[in-house]
């Protein structure tokens, strides 16, 4: 293995020779560097992708802020370089390695890799592969670091069972102090003097298992019907929890404010603070909405107070105040004044995305003109009505056009609008309708400023999620898909309106690998072995090495991605609760099929699992996490 003054020998060699060398250097504001020999465990938190994207990802910034606050361990930085420093590095025989101190990942204690979305997993791979990890976690011994897998997409862990030792199931503020509990008893003297190398490892994967949101797939095993369907997953040892339910924050910490500042741009150069996690709008095809039930907000003054640190920290003069549904923030209005208030001078820009339609309020609007003018975005995500009671987005036509008047009126001449396509029951008529609207919203543009309106529609294709109530339903094939794309692209063209789609192709990896089961895992790996790698590239995306890999191991495509899924079927994410029940996922699914909508869960509660499931946690967190007035007293409906 080479040593870091090695590995920097080597680098200046090659990075004046691969594109932007600022993604491998390490060096940035507020970087942290501890002295490597005098800290117990060594964590290096992952990000599969670029660094130009992992950079933005606030989930590892703020475990690289946790962890490094500790004296007793530390947290450095690696990401997926690009196809010209990969082949560089391994030409150069450079493993992988940290942007802090040059270490290669290998001589870590934990390998953290944050897992938003499906398309990461063949990078996931390559990394362990450019690290000189092993692949599979059986084949890892003690020497080897520990693989720990979390974010949205290992709400369905199981197609990268075999290559991640344990996953954090939900959020992981607490959980990753835990961890970091548990690895450095493991590593004490005492305990390297056991009977073997093997049950050394098998007793840490045990002690993981017992921390609340950890799931270690080695504990389990899948079983499988006849007819390819799953079964169930059994337990391999009597103390393995089941079900694993989901780690949840009781009272959202502190926002992190001491952001690494980069010297390359990013896709968001910006500081993100996060004002409030989870949702209650009940949109049936999201699944973060549902995933991160309850919602849990922040006071305004802790927001304030965290906006000073960060532009003090790190110069940064836009503030992206996060959260899925911003304009739902109960006192956004008031947030956003203090702002203007407070940093009205400094020329601060605020960003508020998702903002939905039925709550963006004209004096919210108010209150963020002044402010750098680009464009405005809005999801109505279907455009008639029959499509939005289904998905459960009661938007009218007239309520968006209203909003779109009072956008352009204050001074933005670009509003975005996002759409998506292949909705369960959705008909060509339904994606006219889609251009129909967009134009509706050019015309009302036109009226009010004139020629400068513009509207730029963004279509994605829908994917039936786990844990969300569409989880039965089936996804559009690509001649579908290519239908409706092609109607939409035959009807938005012309001044002033712009059209952005995804290729279907890229749907369906993303339906079988959110959908999969542990047979998907050999799948995986077949197609990385063909090539397959950065599969949320368009210039990288080889949809035929996954054809090869399918073919390989002998699964159907079919059966993940177009097949409508009974009611009675047993999914293979069951065994990890997000706290929802399944009684009321199911009902929510047949509720869409009638065109039954339900309202807000802060108006009603529909008995969804989330807030009894945590009722202890409530109790010892008054006022930290939002009560509906339906549970408050008691009745459940």
């Amino acid at each position: 293995m080479l040593t870091p003054n090695q590995i920097k020998s080597r680098l200046e060699r090659i990075l004046p020779t691969v594109q932007k060398p600022g993604r491998y250097t390490g060096g940035e504001l507020n970087q942290v560097v501890k002295g490597w020999d005098a800290i117990p465990v060594k964590v290096a938190l992952v990000f599969p992708d670029l660094y130009d994207l992992g950079m933005s990802n606030l989930g590892l910034t703020i475990l690289y802020d946790i962890i490094n606050q500790r004296p007793d361990a530390l947290a450095e930085r690696a990401y997926a370089p690009w196809v010209d420093m990969e082949a560089a590095m391994r030409r150069e025989g450079i493993p992988l390695y940290s942007l802090e101190t040059n270490h290669p990942l290998a001589e870590f204690d934990i390998i953290g890799i944050s897992l938003p979305y499906e398309t990461l997993y063949t990078n996931t791979l390559n990394v362990l592969d450019l690290s000189g990890i092993p692949l599979f976690s059986a084949a890892r011994s003690p020497e080897n670091p520990l693989v720990i897998a979390g974010g949205h997409a290992t709400f369905n862990p199981e197609p990268m069972h075999a290559f991640v030792d344990a996953f954090v199931i939900g959020e992981g503020e607490g959980v990753i102090r835990e961890i970091v509990d548990v690895v450095r008893t493991w590593k004490q003297p005492a305990l390297s003097k056991s009977k073997g190398e093997n049950v050394k490892r098998e007793t840490l994967l045990r002690e993981l298992s017992k921390i609340w949101g950890v799931y270690v797939p080695a504990l389990y095993e899948a079983r499988y019907h006849n007819d390819g369907t799953f079964a169930a997953i059994e337990k391999l040892t009597a103390d393995a929890p089941l079900p694993i339910v989901k780690r949840i924050e009781a009272a959202l910490p502190p926002p992190t404010t001491r952001f690494v500042v980069p010297y390359v741009d990013t896709v968001h150069n910006r500081a993100p603070i996060e004002i409030m996690r989870g949702c209650t709008r009940g949109c049936r095809f999201c699944h973060a909405g549902m995933v991160t039930r309850p919602v849990r907000e922040r006071p305004v003054d802790e927001i304030i107070a965290a906006i000073e640190q960060a532009i003090r920290y790190t110069g940064y003069e836009e503030i992206g105040l996060l959260s899925l549904s911003s304009s739902d923030y109960t006192h956004v209005v008031e947030l956003v004044e203090t702002v203007r208030e407070r940093f009205g001078e400094g020329h601060l820009s605020i960003s508020l995305p998702s903002l939905r339609i039925e709550s963006v309020s004209v004096d919210l609007m108010d209150a963020l003109e002044g402010g750098r003018k680009g464009g405005f975005t809005l999801a109505p995500e279907a455009a008639t009505e029959k499509m939005r009671q289904i998905i459960n987005k009661p938007v009218s036509d007239e309520q968006l056009l209203e909003t779109a008047r009072q956008i352009y009126s204050r001074g933005w001449t670009t509003i975005k609008l996002y759409f998506m396509i292949g909705h369960p029951s959705e008909t060509l008529e339904d994606v006219q309708a889609i251009a129909d609207l967009c134009k509706a919203v050019l015309r009302a543009g036109r009226e009010t400023i004139g020629k400068r309106a513009q509207v730029n529609a963004g279509v994605s294709t829908f994917v039936p999620k786990p844990h969300t109530p569409f989880q039965w339903a089936a996804c559009n094939t690509i001649e579908q898909i290519e239908a409706k794309q092609n109607l939409l692209k035959k009807e938005l063209r012309g001044r002033g309106l712009k059209l952005n789609w995804n290729d279907p192709r890229e749907t369906q990896l993303e339906a079988w690998l959110s959908r999969g089961d542990r047979r998907l895992a050999e799948v995986i790996h077949q197609a990385w072995k063909r090539g397959a790698k950065f599969d949320a590239w368009d210039e990288h995306f080889d949809y035929g090495a996954w054809m090869e890999a399918f073919d390989a191991v002998g699964l159907d495509v079919e059966f993940y991605t177009h097949r409508q899924r009974p009611l009675d079927e047993v999914f293979p994410w069951e065994h990890l609760s997000t706290a929802l029940r399944k009684k009321f996922l199911r009902q929510d699914y047949l509720w869409s099929l009638e065109g039954k909508i339900r309202s807000d869960c802060r108006l009603q509660c529909f008995a969804c699992g989330i807030l009894p499931a945590f009722d202890d946690l409530r109790r010892e967190n008054p006022g930290d996490v939002w009560q509906c007035p339906d549970v408050k007293n008691g009745r459940m409906q």
